[in-house]
């Protein structure tokens, strides 16, 4: 019998059997499923699985971690399951067709955003420092502002603005090429129609005098008025569908040997005459409309009870990944009405979820275990990034997830009531009030408090009720510090040790940027699911062995790697965010599974520059999938390959 045979054998028959599963596939840590019917997957037994370290659903996707021995336990069960496994794009797409017209259309805005996202929370930070510099009287009892008095913050004040202006104002360059890429197409010829509809020879058509003249190109029997599309969503995103199905199409009906000329030329030209004459008037349209129902919805005088719904339901939006939508509804109302009143209920929400993780670190402040998830997971959601606190935490117990809707609820009632408005978006959590006009920063800070204070509250009142002595202590009262635990969190049987037994042979395999895991893109690896470790932003393509030991898993891709040391710690290597689908294209491996290696290594040389031109982030996570707890010694620092004094590492 395989190692994975009776668990692989259980999960078939707990998803809900083999006529159950549409499709399925796996990446470096997790068994991706898209079911016919998710109620069928009983998740109680899926997780008491001895092999499977949690579950959750996302996009469509029921997906069950299992770490990096994935891909021997994803062989068993297609073995036993009868079925063939398709690839992760398959899977996805599959998934698709678990959601609705509505939710289709939402995840498809999600993955056109999600890009954007660095750019644009760099640019809020920009325009909120520029705020606070510019707009709030500081000096001389309340009367001037740093520029006023200082001329190096009047030079700042007009230099940070080229790179706003580069984000904001050139936002349907990015949004084109986003749309180029997650299609498949030229992205160059994305980016053109992108400059295109923000072109300096164009009026910017919030800037334009109601009754001005306005320049025309003059085609004799009709005219097309100069009008361009700065900071414009709608008109940006269907331009550059028009462009991708126009490419599509010469593509299948042109001969390879012309296709060079004849594709960009057919695709490009038409796309742009279109994007100026129909689409873009169109968009704009569109984008006016929705914006104008939102503002005189939240602006009315029954603005709070829109507020509050917002206020609820955006966490949940969250889990199911589609709360990129409101990007686009952000950045509208930013464009026509100089700043956007949803985007403080967002930050006022990631608040508030924080908060009720706050309370269960209060709740289970001697459950050593849970601390390990639960502070990192709250200090995440302060500052913005809620997926490690919802996941890890909040929706685990049910309990904080509701304390923490019911406080954005009432937070996001105070913001619309008070009129607070942000002048930019990207920046959230409690740093978020960065993002807010000056005027308004103070009722944005009475919200804030009351996100801070009410879902800490009510989930302390809660989950003294709710919680059990294992939750609280991590332990059941009949059972010692050193006795093996089987938890929720982990299956594995552990036996506490001394935790000063430090391991010192650990040297970084890669030079870059580090980061807490907490603070990355990917929730398996953000919540602690797979074992603690840190990240890097890899500044460099060569990643070698960081010990002396084995290659446990060398992925076909070559994007990730289980090793093992001569000590007994194993680590995860992970090269990237979503790199499985670049299919191993950029990763020269040197190192095969089963091989034994030395500290200094190399394991694989990645050609940096083929990753970021496909849009992967160059975020590596490092976890230790062995137990081990690690402490980050080098946060936020620059790091060089075989430094050796990044982490402590205890057993």
């Amino acid at each position: 019998m395989a190692k994975f045979t009776k668990d692989a054998t259980s999960l078939l028959e707990y998803v809900g059997g083999k006529d159950n599963i549409r499709a399925v596939t796996h990446c470096v840590t997790r068994m991706r499923f898209v079911l016919v019917d998710e109620k069928k997957a009983d998740i109680k037994k899926i997780e008491a699985l001895p092999s499977t370290k949690g579950t959750f659903t996302q996009a469509g996707q029921f997906q069950v971690i299992i770490g990096n021995e994935v891909s021997e336990y994803y062989n068993e069960f297609t073995k036993i399951a009868g079925i063939d496994g398709v690839s992760k794009d398959a899977v996805k797409n599959a998934a698709k067709s678990n959601q609705t017209f509505i939710q289709r259309l939402m995840s498809n805005l999600a993955e056109i955003f999600t890009p954007l996202i660095p750019a644009l929370i760099c640019g809020g930070l920009i325009l909120g420092f520029r705020s606070v510099i510019g707009d709030i009287k500081l000096l001389d009892n309340g009367t001037k502002t740093l520029v006023e008095n200082y001329q190096f913050f009047a030079g700042l004040y007009s230099f940070l603005w080229l790179i706003g202006e580069a984000i904001f104002h050139f936002l349907p360059v990015g949004i084109a090429w986003s749309i180029t890429r997650k299609m498949g197409t030229t992205q160059i010829l994305g980016i053109v129609l992108g400059l295109t509809l923000v072109s300096p020879q164009l009026l910017n058509a919030f800037a334009v005098v109601p009754g001005a003249q306005i320049p025309v190109w003059d085609f004799g029997i009709f005219q097309v008025e100069m009008i361009g599309y700065q900071s414009q969503v709608i008109p940006a995103i269907l331009a550059a569908f028009i462009l991708v199905y126009l490419e599509k199409f010469w593509r299948r009906v042109t001969p390879d040997y012309i296709s060079m000329i004849v594709v960009p030329l057919m695709s490009l030209v038409p796309a742009v005459i279109l994007a100026h004459v129909i689409v873009g008037p169109i968009g704009w349209a569109i984008g006016s409309f929705i914006a104008n129902i939102v503002y005189a919805g939240l602006t009315s005088s029954f603005g709070w009870i829109f507020a509050g719904i917002f206020g609820f339901f955006y966490a949940p939006l969250v889990i199911t990944g589609l709360h990129h939508m409101t990007n686009a509804i952000d950045l509208q109302l930013m464009s026509q009405f100089n700043g956007t009143i949803l985007w403080p209920m967002v930050a006022l929400s990631n608040i508030a979820q924080g908060s009720a993780v706050l309370a269960m670190i209060f709740l289970q402040r001697k459950n050593e275990r849970a601390k390990q998830v639960n502070v990192p997971a709250c200090i995440s959601c302060y500052l913005g990034v809620t997926e490690p606190a919802l996941f890890g935490v909040n929706l685990k117990y049910g309990f904080p997830l509701v304390c923490g809707l019911v406080g954005s609820c009432i937070a996001a009632m105070i913001s619309v009531s008070s009129g607070v408005m942000a002048s930019s978006i990207g920046v959230g959590g409690i740093p978020g009030i960065l993002s807010i006009k000056p005027q308004y920063m103070f009722m944005f800070f009475i919200a804030m408090l009351e996100a801070i204070c009410v879902p800490f509250i009510l989930t302390t009142i809660v989950g003294k009720k709710k919680l059990s002595l294992e939750d609280i202590k991590g332990e059941n009262s009949s059972i010692s510090d050193n006795t093996p635990v089987q938890t929720t969190e982990n299956k594995i049987e552990t036996t506490l040790t001394d935790k000063s037994d430090i391991v010192s042979t650990f040297k970084s395999p890669v030079s870059g940027i580090t980061k807490n895991l907490n603070e990355i893109e990917d929730k398996a690896f953000a919540s602690g699911a797979m074992g603690e470790g840190f990240a890097v932003e890899l500044t460099d393509g060569k990643v070698i062995a960081p010990f002396d030991g084995e290659v446990m898993v060398c992925f076909p891709t070559g994007h990730a790697y289980g090793l093992k040391s001569t000590d007994g710690t194993e680590i995860l290597i992970h090269i990237g965010m979503d790199t499985v689908q670049l299919d191993g294209k950029g990763f020269d491996v040197k190192v095969e599974a089963g091989q034994k290696i030395k500290q200094g290594d190399v394991l694989v040389q990645v050609d940096l520059d083929y990753v970021k031109s496909q849009g992967k982030p160059l975020t590596t996570p490092i976890v230790f999938t062995d137990g081990s707890h690690i402490e980050l010694l080098k946060k936020n620092s620059n790091i060089s390959i075989g430094d050796d004094d990044i982490i402590k590492i205890t057993k």
